[in-house]
């Protein structure tokens, strides 16, 4: 994309008639410095990625400073041991870099947005006239929120990880019931990092059918594999976390992709949309040239006139320009018509 991205223009990169969208997430990977958030999308556009992600929170409008079991992280998760205060202040973004982030976004040519957490977050991203937005997953459940998004009449992007089907039947009633025409949903695993085996990848036609949406994948999983699997069951839009470089430490850094493997996804995800193709059975244009080259009979020993057809100089071979291999018993005991040479194809008409 180029100096601004409308709706128009989005929508239509997203949809199965269209290569799959990928979406690079910047999430606290920035490290508390704008110049390494500043090189993270220089080389999130290198790696051809379609857009870059950012979210939009202070510590105080995401929870309470307070060390209450409640105000901790789950003792399960990589973050054990830490207040969601400080991590919230570790990895939010601070509203000056949003400027000059989507600035090089565009300088670029990829499209900049957010995920705001709170109705003062939107007024600030509509102030920087975002393209669209994101939902989170754990923000799928407040309807207010998404209301207040939905009216801007921007596309939007919601995550499902977590909700049941009645949490985000009452989501998409509330964006399309306030101004949403362009929604996405994407399957998501609120683990992180996600474990493969809970991707559940059948969910994306579900999801697709049921909401008649474009439907893709937040994806917490290590590697590209869960991805690029993601593409064969319909996913047009692949979100994932990114960051420079893992050994750098930082509170996503564990389960996001380096340059390499992000630039290694993008051309994978559209080899895989490429492959998909559609449901037909029979030869495609990169075979037609090689059907010549199947099984057919040939005369593999010279043959006299009135010498039977046998096994010994009738034979299945390859190239195809003699008569299928199904039709040797119709050949085999019947007599050459005339002198045949070995390397002739077989035809009916030369034998009686």
């Amino acid at each position: 994309m180029t100096e601004s991205s409308t709706a128009t223009d989005i929508i239509g990169m997203l949809g199965e008639g269209t290569p799959p969208f990928v979406i690079a997430e910047l999430s606290g990977n920035h490290n508390g410095s704008l110049e390494k958030a500043l090189e993270i999308v220089r080389l999130a556009a290198r790696a051809g990625v379609d857009a870059l992600k950012l979210q939009t929170f202070t510590a105080d409008s995401m929870t309470l400073d307070m060390a209450k079991d409640d105000f901790m992280a789950n003792p399960d998760s990589a973050w054990r041991g830490k207040k969601l205060y400080e991590l919230y202040q570790q990895a939010s973004t601070p509203r000056a870099w949003h400027g000059p982030v989507f600035d090089l976004c565009r300088e670029l040519g990829i499209i900049a947005f957010s995920t705001p957490f709170d109705h003062d977050a939107v007024e600030f991203l509509e102030e920087l006239d975002v393209p669209l937005y994101k939902i989170a997953s754990f923000e799928i459940v407040d309807l207010p929120l998404i209301e207040r998004v939905a009216a801007t009449g921007k596309p939007v992007i919601m995550s499902t990880g977590m909700a049941t089907l009645e949490e985000i039947d009452e989501a998409v009633q509330a964006a399309r019931d306030n101004g949403c025409k362009d929604l996405v949903l994407l399957k998501c695993t609120s683990a992180y990092p996600a474990p493969p085996k809970d991707a559940n990848l059948r969910a994306i036609p579900l999801l697709r059918e049921r909401y008649g949406c474009p439907v893709g994948l937040s994806d917490h999983t290590l590697g590209i594999g869960v991805a690029i699997a993601s593409v064969a069951y319909g996913a047009s839009v692949i979100e994932k976390h990114f960051t420079d470089s893992r050994s750098e430490g930082g509170v996503d850094s564990a389960f996001s992709m380096e340059p390499e493997e992000m630039a290694q996804l993008v051309v994978e995800a559209n080899r895989a949309w490429q492959a998909a193709g559609e449901a037909h059975i029979g030869p495609v244009g990169a075979e037609h040239n090689a059907r010549n080259k199947r099984r057919s009979l040939y005369v593999i020993q010279e043959m006299k006139a009135g010498d039977p057809a046998t096994l010994e100089n009738i034979r299945s071979i390859r190239p195809a320009r003699g008569l299928a291999p199904k039709y040797l018993k119709e050949i085999l005991g019947k007599r050459a018509v005339k002198d045949i040479e070995r390397g002739t194809p077989v035809s009916r008409e030369l034998f009686v």
